[in-house]
């Protein structure tokens, strides 16, 4: 806000917001919703994601100049040219699919609780409106984003904020040279009182963040964004290795060498003695039914199990398949033929499927395909998370054969893998006379209880079409 107003009021907009509750509310975004002061570190997310890691360095060497001139006018002006000019127009969507996340990590709850109080908003902001606008509506309810849009050149970026224009929706100045004298009561939020704000709790999220790409896992402040940069060559080796010298060898080759390079799994569950347990009338292997965190999930759980495994998946890339030492079927998505492709491989051993059908990184479940219920009753649900620190082993629209490598370019890559018990024969489709989608909805309650999850009706479809902007088919193979 203006601060040579007039009407200016030093007070604590929480302290108001009670009062004020029956008004419309016109707030700066940065100034009002978040902790940080700096905006450097969304920019860096865009640079990375939508440009690169050459992008991504040249603005990190620029932070210095930006630094000295300042953010708030010549300096935001650097990054916005370094971060947007040559970008494609059209697929951008990190506004949409990355930065909500690290947006949610910056809210302040006090300024957040004073804000939702209104039941009407406008929000301005410095950051250009592609940036700002889907998490400002979709998060927070605002009506009117006052933002600057940026100039394009056939469908492309070229790096400058548009002059401003009359229409409908007023840009970041318009809103502080037309509207700002036209406010009753204008209330600023002093830079101590933020400095003090607590983090806004995930319970607290005006809707569930299930959905995010992004292959950054932390937030890319100037410190952390050196520190990633120094990291960067040893990462390059360590997952190289990782994987020529761990995931290539054979299970009791593998498994310490992964743990010497810096991995970790932690296992729990009875599977000593499920690995052992096979139908033995029917000659079929056990099926694992596992949630779906990255491309892994099935060598990690055979790592754990001790045991040789098969593993379905909608899509594998040529290189994933011929470094993985378990045997891996690419599914069709035609029913008939999936099914006849996992009763095939049933009989010739243990089978894992991810039946979500692609990967949810939140503590989400997805809605699970009930095919897999129809094929056997010996089931056993398989509970599954990972940790990391710097990087996102998955991708809805990026490189997804670059998933493993990402995983494993982390400090300390670790996998949580907990085999439930086996589930009763009463509570299978033949043994017990449940329909596949009642079984695959009692193994989904099994997994997320035994990680702490919530289970959804989401599907694929709805990840792909809020990340991608697809329903995740390509016209070569279907994504993962």
């Amino acid at each position: 806000m203006n601060p040579s107003c007039s009407k200016m009021k030093t007070v604590s907009l929480v302290h108001k917001a009670a009062e004020l509750a029956n008004r419309t509310l016109v707030f700066d975004f940065e100034g009002t919703l978040l902790r940080s002061t700096s905006l450097f570190p969304y920019f860096m997310l865009v640079a990375f994601e939508a440009g690169g890691l050459l992008r991504s360095f040249i603005l990190f060497l620029s932070y210095p100049l930006v630094w000295l001139v300042g953010e708030e006018h010549l300096g935001l002006k650097i990054m916005v040219f370094l971060c947007f000019f040559g970008i494609k127009k059209d697929t951008f969507r990190i506004g949409l699919a990355v930065l909500p996340k690290f947006f949610l990590g910056d809210v302040g709850w006090e300024g957040f609780e004073a804000v939702m109080c209104y039941e009407r908003k406008v929000a301005s902001s410095k950051l250009p409106r592609i940036m700002v606008e889907g998490f400002l509506k979709d998060y927070i309810g605002v009506e009117t984003v006052a933002a600057r849009d940026l100039k394009s050149f056939r469908g492309y970026f070229m790096g400058l904020f548009e002059k401003n224009k009359s229409n409908n929706t007023p840009s970041y100045e318009n809103y502080h040279k037309e509207l700002f004298h036209h406010f009753k009561e204008v209330y600023l939020m002093s830079s101590d009182e933020r400095r003090n704000w607590r983090v806004l709790p995930r319970e607290r999220y005006p809707k569930p963040l299930i959905f995010h790409d992004g292959r950054l896992a932390f937030r890319p402040t100037p410190a952390s964004s050196l520190a990633f940069f120094m990291w960067l060559p040893l990462a390059l080796f360590l997952s190289i290795f990782r994987i020529t010298f761990g995931v290539s060898l054979p299970f009791n080759v593998s498994a310490p060498i992964l743990a010497l390079s810096g991995t970790r799994t932690t296992a729990s569950g009875p599977h000593n003695s499920l690995s052992l347990v096979q139908n033995e009338e029917k000659e079929k292997g056990m099926l694992y039914v596992c949630n779906h965190r990255t491309l892994l999930d099935p060598l990690y759980i055979a790592y754990v199990l001790d045991k040789p495994l098969s593993a379905v998946t909608y899509s594998l890339s040529r290189l994933n398949e011929l470094v993985s030492p378990i045997r891996t079927v690419r599914l069709t998505r035609d029913r008939e033929k999936d099914r006849e492709a996992m009763e095939k491989l049933l009989n010739l051993g243990s089978l894992v499927v991810c039946p979500e059908g692609t990967t949810c990184r939140e503590p989400y479940l997805l809605r699970f395909s009930p095919l897999f219920a129809e094929l056997t009753d010996d089931i056993v649900p398989v509970a599954v998370d990972v940790n990391v620190s710097m990087f996102y082993g998955t991708t809805a629209s990026g490189h997804k054969w670059l998933d493993p490598f990402f995983h494993l370019m982390n400090p300390n890559p670790t996998y949580f893998i907990k085999v439930l018990p086996r589930l009763p024969q009463s509570q299978t489709c033949q043994g017990g006379g449940k329909s596949s989608i009642e079984v695959a909805n009692l193994v989904q309650n099994e997994i997320c209880n035994a990680l702490g999850f919530a289970c959804t009706n989401l599907t694929r479809k709805d990840k792909y079409t809020l990340l991608a902007g697809n329903e995740g088919v390509s016209p070569r193979h279907n994504s993962p």
